[in-house]
């Protein structure tokens, strides 16, 4: 089952939410979507669920298109929506029973149990909602959004408020449940992300910045910038190494070692090397360093 997002765009009035946003989600994959506050995520997650309509472009789920009238396939997609909307005066399993009910399930009872072992509310079906925890109410939303059994899943920040015990257990759980859908996972945390997925789709202002796995974001392909961790066997004169050309910051580290930055996704390292020859000095470390998806994400969207 695939997402296909094709050129989406939408506004609010005079201001443009999304703009032109293109791309695909495979099956098996779990993707994380991030995005600062106010880029468009949310929205975008709306209209993939065919709760909210494009300005223009379209969306499709195996080749079906998403529209607001489109109950079919809008059966086949699962959200849990930022907030978690509940109705906390029903019992769990009197809750999802009503859910499973909307979906007109054959089998609903038998549906709703598996849903309660899956997530781990057995313990606590028999509770009303507005007793539970955090990290028992986003089990809830979870079971309610699986319910149907959809090949697709969107999951709009569902780890927000939990404590470090939650999170890892919704996380296990997310990821056990990607083996066999289609996942789109949006998120603010970081780690999670590095945890769960294995390809990041990043948007600011509206339009994808990034689209690509941890290693190639990590890696600076979308950055457009490199750092290096140089080490000479002594102190170079430092006005020359501070112009080698393309360098455009130096940190230095050590005696004889220093970080530096690329403009431009400029590599380097022949460079330094063909420095330290000029300078009759010894390389003893000349190694590219990754960055953290932190520092990707502040880059692309800063």
């Amino acid at each position: 089952m695939t997402i296909k997002v094709s050129n989406i765009s939408k506004s609010y009035g005079t201001q443009k939410v999304l703009d032109q946003v293109s791309f695909e989600i495979g099956t098996g994959e779990l993707v994380g979507f991030l995005g600062p506050n106010g880029a468009g995520k949310s929205t975008l997650m709306k209209i993939i669920t065919g709760y909210l309509a494009a300005d223009s472009g379209s969306v499709e789920i195996n080749g079906q298109m998403v529209e607001t009238s489109n109950i079919a396939i809008r059966s086949q997609i699962g959200y849990l929506p930022e907030n978690n909307p509940l109705y906390t005066d029903l019992y769990v399993r009197e809750y999802l029973e009503m859910v499973a009910g909307f979906y007109q399930l054959q089998n609903m009872k038998e549906q709703v149990l598996k849903m309660v072992e899956l997530t781990g509310l057995k313990a606590e079906q028999h509770k009303k909602i507005g007793a539970l925890s955090k990290g028992y109410r986003q089990r809830v939303g979870l079971a309610q959004a699986l319910i149907h059994d959809p090949a697709v899943l969107i999951l709009d920040e569902p780890t927000t408020g939990l404590d470090p015990n939650q999170l890892e257990e919704i996380r296990q759980l997310i990821s056990q449940i990607s083996q066999h859908k289609t996942v789109m996972l949006s998120t603010h945390i970081m780690q999670e992300v590095e945890a769960v997925c294995n390809r990041v789709i990043i948007i600011n202002k509206g339009v994808l910045v990034a689209d690509g796995s941890i290693d190639q974001l990590k890696g600076g392909q979308f950055a457009q910038k490199q750092t290096v961790w140089v080490e000479f066997d002594r102190t170079p004169e430092l006005e020359r190494l501070r112009n080698i050309p393309g360098l455009l910051k130096m940190e230095q580290t050590g005696k004889a070692s220093f970080l530096v930055e690329s403009e431009n996704n400029l590599d380097l390292r022949p460079l330094l090397f063909q420095f330290a020859v000029a300078n009759h000095l010894v390389l003893l470390t000349l190694k590219e360093q990754q960055q953290s998806l932190e520092n990707v994400f502040q880059e692309l969207t800063k």
